[in-house]
């Protein structure tokens, strides 16, 4: 009996997680890269601009890179997103129109936890920085706007791998919910110019979940092929702020396509035995 209830507490991580943290279930040094295009539909305003809300076409692009690290038995994961967009947005009766782009960079790290067969759970925390800028074609006095904030994020992601037949299909899910951090805004009225004169109205602001509530979140299956991954995937990015007296949010709801590469880093005894061969 005491041998049995001793099997059953060794064994008791296996049953929980499926396997335990093993070179054979966690291919060390692996590294996906994946590469995106896409298009949608953009929905902004910005009361420094204008009261009025704006709607229209937007390209992107998102590369993203996931290295698994061989830290904490395999499970720790380094993961970063580079992110751009273009958009035209008219307001609705057509008067003016709005010329958007933005440039954002995120990177973090995650634990992975194997909940079931196929079905893993990844969590943990991302820094990032974003830049960018709106025009107004109709406004003389204050034209454009300046974008810059940096935010440390909340994330989290599921994946699944099921089987259509023989073909192996991976179906994730990640979210991004900003927590804290700072952003450029001029005072409502404030011109940029009395801003390069060196006129200062609490112009760096503090951000949070109260004042710049936002959501990033893609939904996205991977289709293997002979050479590469295809992801079909959808990106739906809102980003809201009110500081400063000016109300500002731009949602983006996109389809995206792109491919998936992975590569592993050899250790030098395996790049040695391969030489040999």
């Amino acid at each position: 009996m005491r041998h049995t209830l001793l099997y059953i507490i060794c064994m008791l991580p296996t049953l929980l997680w499926g396997q335990t943290p093993t070179a054979s279930r966690t291919p060390d040094g692996t590294t996906l890269v994946a590469t995106l295009v896409g298009a949608g539909i953009s929905r902004q305003q910005d009361t420094y601009l204008s009261p009025l809300d704006y709607r229209g076409p937007q390209l992107s692009f998102l590369r993203e890179t996931l290295h698994l690290t061989r830290r904490a038995g395999g499970r720790l994961s380094f993961q970063s997103f580079l992110q751009g967009a273009l958009s035209y947005t008219e307001n609705r009766p057509s008067t003016a129109c709005d010329w958007g782009g933005r440039l954002g960079y995120d990177a973090g790290w995650h634990y992975h936890w194997h909940l079931a067969h196929g079905l893993q759970l990844m969590a943990g925390g991302m820094v990032g920085t974003d830049i960018g800028f709106l025009y107004n074609d109709r406004n003389r006095n204050n034209p454009a706007q300046a974008r810059l904030n940096a935010d440390v994020s909340a994330s989290a992601a599921l994946r699944y791998t099921l089987h259509l037949r023989r073909l192996p299909l991976v179906l994730r899910y990640q979210a991004r919910l900003p927590l804290a951090g700072l952003m450029f805004s001029p005072a409502y009225g404030q011109s940029y110019y009395e801003i390069s004169q060196g006129s200062r109205d609490h112009n760096v602001v503090p951000t949070c979940p109260v004042n710049a509530l936002s959501l990033w979140q893609t939904v996205a299956i991977d289709i293997p092929m002979r050479r590469y991954t295809l992801r079909l995937a959808y990106l739906d990015d809102i980003r809201q702020s009110h500081v400063n007296h000016i109300k500002v949010h731009d949602i983006s709801r996109q389809l995206m396509v792109g491919v998936v590469r992975h590569f592993r880093l050899l250790k030098k005894a395996e790049r040695e035995e391969g030489g040999d061969l």
